[in-house]
């Protein structure tokens, strides 16, 4: 979901796609507390790092995390601004 634009039924229902998973909504937990490399988010959330990058992957692709190259290893971090959007979007869909 571009920046300015309103959230496209189709974008909302990728966005949850991706949250249906148990694993990356553990990731996407972890991030929450802050910046994470794929290092520590494998022991956080016990699995390998081809699972976990694998995951990242998924994620990145969806536009729910960003990753940052430092030094030799990637730092990833939540795109709040698509998951308040995603959180909006279900807000608008509970009975007033």
């Amino acid at each position: 979901m571009p920046k300015g634009r309103k959230a496209e039924p189709r974008d909302v229902a990728e966005g949850f796609a991706l949250l249906s998973d148990p694993t990356r909504l553990g990731i996407l937990s972890r991030l929450a507390d802050g910046p994470q490399n794929v290092t520590a988010l494998c022991k956080a959330v016990g699995m390998r790092q081809t699972a976990v990058s694998g995951h990242l992957g998924l994620l990145r692709l969806g536009r729910l995390v960003n990753g940052v190259r430092q030094g030799k290893s990637v730092v990833y971090a939540t795109d709040k601004a698509k998951l308040k959007a995603l959180a909006s979007a279900l807000g608008k869909l509970t009975p007033k």
